[in-house]
């Protein structure tokens, strides 16, 4: 990585406050989307927990959890990391500050309106669609002024040499553009309801064509972006191969378009589309792969402070579980596997292996290290929490992706068992589901481990933010690279 030298007079030119809301949204709603995730999981594992009211059911609260972690949770961190970096490696303030204001409360608006009309039963009925034409006409304004103050902003930079981070920036902001408008295209029928202009099959590609690359391009793009960004400056290390950067992204944004099939394997669509989504899906571990040990590597040198710092440990952890994940995704895209993986608790625990693994912990350690230097504090209000906090993360991870591989393999394996006169072994699906209970409870255990990490996390930064942690050095005795 090049570095910048941007001292801290120059810092003042660029706008800082956009990126403390973006901070602090990220914070609220990373409790909030965990909450109820833990949530729905005692309700998987004690029914009753839904309280017999319709707006608390699995059903509604499940969508407003999967929104609230991505687009809320995963979104605002996107947002605040690439106003931060983006102003410094391109030394330039933001396009326009009106546009960053907008773009800020437009997103939280939408937010809003998805925690009122998914529990109430108005949705779409499409994986990570869910929200009803309204809102998405609201999202579509929304990014368009995100991405007017986005271009506008590398427009008007003050250097030529777009770093490695920007093109995965761009990624992020030209593909989830094209994503939510095909997808999304609707004829409305009234203000909460709409019919999909495609229809069958086409329908289904459509949605996991968008479904899978909102993955890759929401969840993926913009956070190596910012593992490009952050780790290398948290490190104090140069990127270990600026080359094997460029061909991770080109390789990447090139093969993750066309993996999207392989959520369709032994349906109706043509094989040599399910076979092409496949396919992809296998070579898609050489880029991935590659940019994780390029993100690991540029630990060369720093790997004594990992032992004690607490912000390197999460990067650390998220960098691998980054590795892990798109590792077993395309081992599942094949059809062998996949005949006994899908629909079943360990595509639940690949999911969260990546979304908590990946994209929590590199949004925890971004975290920890940008709220001091935003607000001008020497260090944490609680230093030691965050440590704890890691632990807590760590375990919490473990024992759920465990959990849900064991119950994922009980069902794919007694769905298919058969006795010996050819029959189903065991034909009530009711029993499979009982024998799952105790994989359910230590979910649940796993995942209450994770939130109290979360909301240790956020009363830490909270009252970091207020000025409980010793002030910072006086902007003249610091700089940054």
């Amino acid at each position: 990585m090049q570095h910048t030298g941007v001292s801290a007079a120059d810092e003042t030119r660029y706008d800082d406050a956009v990126v403390k809301l973006f901070t602090i949204a990220t914070i609220t709603w990373a409790v909030v989307g965990m909450l109820v995730g833990v949530w729905i999981a005692l309700e998987i594992a004690w029914w009753p927990a839904n309280l017999g009211l319709p707006w608390t059911t699995f059903g509604r609260l499940r969508p407003l959890h999967t929104n609230a972690v991505i687009f809320a949770f995963g979104g605002n961190i996107c947002f605040a990391g690439i106003y931060y970096s983006m102003q410094r490696l391109l030394k330039t303030r933001m396009f326009h500050d009106t546009l960053s204001r907008l773009h800020f409360w437009g997103w939280q608006l939408i937010i809003v309106c998805a925690a009122i009309t998914l529990p109430l039963g108005l949705t779409q009925s499409k994986e990570y669609a869910e929200l009803i034409w309204p809102i998405d006409l609201l999202i579509t304004v929304v990014w368009v002024i995100f991405a007017i103050n986005f271009f506008g902003t590398i427009a008007i930079r003050k250097v030529q040499h777009l770093y490695v981070a920007i093109w995965f920036y761009m990624s992020f902001v030209i593909t989830i553009a094209v994503l939510h408008i095909v997808n999304s295209l609707a004829v409305p029928a009234s203000f909460t309801r709409s019919y999909p202009i495609y229809a069958g099959m086409t329908d289904a590609l459509v949605q996991w064509w968008y479904g899978h690359n909102a993955v890759g391009f929401f969840l993926t793009t913009p956070f190596l972006g910012m593992m490009y960004y952050f780790l290398p400056r948290i490190a104090e290390r140069p990127v270990y191969s600026y080359r094997l950067s460029i061909v991770h992204f080109w390789a990447l944004v090139f093969l993750y378009i066309w993996a999207g099939p392989h959520h369709l394997l032994y349906s109706s669509l043509p094989e040599w589309a399910q076979t092409l989504g496949m396919v992809f899906s296998i070579v898609l571990i050489a880029p991935s792969w590659g940019g994780m040990l390029n993100g690991l590597l540029t630990l060369r040198g720093a790997w004594d402070r990992v032992r004690t710092d607490p912000i390197l440990k999460f990067l650390v952890v998220a960098v691998s579980f980054y590795g892990m994940s798109t590792f077993e995704g395309p081992m599942m895209s094949i059809r062998a596997v996949n005949s006994l993986s899908h629909f079943t608790n360990w595509t639940i625990g690949h999911v969260h292996s990546g979304a908590l693994g990946w994209n929590g912990m590199i949004t925890f350690g971004i975290l920890y290290w940008l709220v001091p230097k935003l607000w001008k504090r020497k260090e944490l209000a609680h230093p030691g929490w965050a440590t704890t906090h890691f632990w807590l993360a760590t375990t919490g991870i473990v024992l759920y992706t465990v959990s849900m591989w064991a119950a994922g393999l009980t069902e794919g394996l007694e769905w298919r068992a058969y006795d010996d006169a050819g029959q189903l072994k065991y034909p009530n699906f009711v029993d499979i589901v009982h024998q799952l209970a105790p994989f359910y409870w230590l979910r649940l255990t796993g995942g209450l481990m994770y939130l109290t990490g979360v909301i240790m996390m956020a009363v830490n930064l909270t009252q970091t933010i207020n000025g409980s942690a010793p002030a910072r050095l006086p902007a003249t005795l610091a700089t940054t690279s």
